[in-house]
């Protein structure tokens, strides 16, 4: 009966982590916060594709790409993340948020 226990605790477990990649692994930002629909806005004057479907259920690439840099900078962070992503120190960061949603040049 232990045997079951544990082996039905791990597989939830991994159905759980599952689910949180494919979510994008990335807590969503608030609804209203005014610098992930800056860069919401900015990105699509910007750049091309970024309505298209992205790999994480249920957003384009701009809005995969934008959590993404949200959630990666700092949380002092108050510019633009478009602008800091074309930045020498923020170029890592683009990258990585770039494999994440699928979108780059």
């Amino acid at each position: 009966m232990k045997k079951t226990t544990t082996f039905t605790a791990a597989v939830l477990m991994t159905l759980a982590a599952g689910v949180a990649i494919a979510q994008g692994g990335y807590n969503r930002p608030p609804a209203g916060d005014k610098q992930y629909a800056q860069c919401l806005t900015y990105a699509d004057r910007l750049y091309e594709g970024g309505n298209e479907p992205s790999p994480v259920k249920g957003q384009t690439k701009a809005q995969a790409w934008c959590t993404c840099m949200w959630n990666e900078t700092p949380d002092d962070f108050k510019g633009n993340l478009v602008k800091f992503a074309e930045t020498r120190k923020g170029k890592e960061t683009n990258k990585l948020c770039e494999k994440h949603s699928d979108w780059s040049e």
